[in-house]
């Protein structure tokens, strides 16, 4: 189970919430599930699915419906992670599955709870990524697919009204199976490469998880429409907006390698690995994960 979800799991908890827990892993599913009754959870469904699926997707709606009567809120945070240069990929459908996960995992449980939602007057916590805006090199059908997500939910919110409130969280930079290295590689390959993690994020400091979860779930109860978190990342927002050229030009700076150069020949891993400068923008986990490249 992704461990940004895992966290949100656990801060709804501690307010008191019933939970629907939805992964692939049955296993995960049941110890994030745990953890949660222990944490505050008057009760927890455990739901294992696959929401690029929409059959999945209508299967925990309907057990979620059928066993507590309701819902108030759905989070979406389905995501993978693609490194490598568009003009590498020789296949463009083995980046189908990226789009299935991060833009049809959002989709296919959003249609089918929306008729649940309007009758609490309920809300949807989208959380799509910084990438939405930001083009960070070598990143294209993951910052696509991100962009998509985003625009969705922003098209969304102005269709229904004030029928369903909708909270798009935006990360930056935070701790998960994506920062720990797991990538889908130009074949198309699920695997944990820190080397090119590293080539990508170079110095950006790494939020930890737990600060991530607290801000969001503070935020969404409160009705917050955007959650930028960390905060900063406004700030490269505003200059998305206002000088794009020199955002590319950064991106290409740190993320892209040269012409004949290994794909992890960025400056961003160079800087990152200067002394002291990993252990100041990595929390621990990232430097010795534990995470499985299914």
């Amino acid at each position: 189970m992704c461990l940004c979800v895992q966290h949100l799991a656990y801060e709804y908890a501690k307010r008191g919430a019933y939970l629907a827990l939805v992964a692939r892993r049955e296993v995960s599913l049941r110890e994030v599930g745990d953890r949660a009754l222990a944490l505050g959870s008057p009760g927890v469904l455990v739901s294992p699915a696959d929401v690029s699926k929409a059959e999945d997707c209508e299967k925990f709606v309907d057990d979620t419906i059928r066993y507590f009567g309701r819902l108030d809120h759905l989070v979406n945070n389905a995501s993978i992670w693609q490194v490598c240069k568009f003009e590498e990929v020789e296949d463009v459908n083995h980046f189908r599955t990226l789009m299935d996960i991060n833009f049809w995992g959002h989709v296919y449980p959003t249609r089918l709870a929306i008729p649940h939602l309007k009758k609490t007057n309920g809300r949807i916590v989208g959380v799509t990524s910084n990438s939405s805006y930001i083009f960070i090199g070598r990143n294209t059908f993951y910052n696509a697919s991100k962009a998509a997500a985003l625009n969705f939910y922003d098209t969304l919110r102005m269709e229904l009204g004030g029928d369903i409130r909708i909270t798009e969280v935006v990360p930056g930079v935070v701790e998960s199976e994506i920062t720990k290295g797991k990538i889908l590689t130009k074949e198309g390959e699920m695997k944990v490469d820190q080397d090119e993690r590293d080539a990508i994020l170079g110095p950006t400091p790494v939020e930890r998880v737990g600060d991530f979860a607290r801000t969001v779930v503070r935020d969404v109860c409160r009705g917050a429409r955007y959650v930028f978190e960390p905060r900063w990342y406004m700030g490269v927002y505003l200059l998305r907006v206002c000088l794009p050229e020199v955002l590319a030009w950064n991106s290409r700076l740190l993320t892209v390698h040269r012409a004949g150069a290994s794909s992890t020949d960025t400056l961003g891993k160079w800087l990152v690995e200067l002394p002291g400068v990993r252990r100041a923008a990595q929390p621990p986990s990232l430097r010795s994960p534990e995470i499985k490249d299914e």
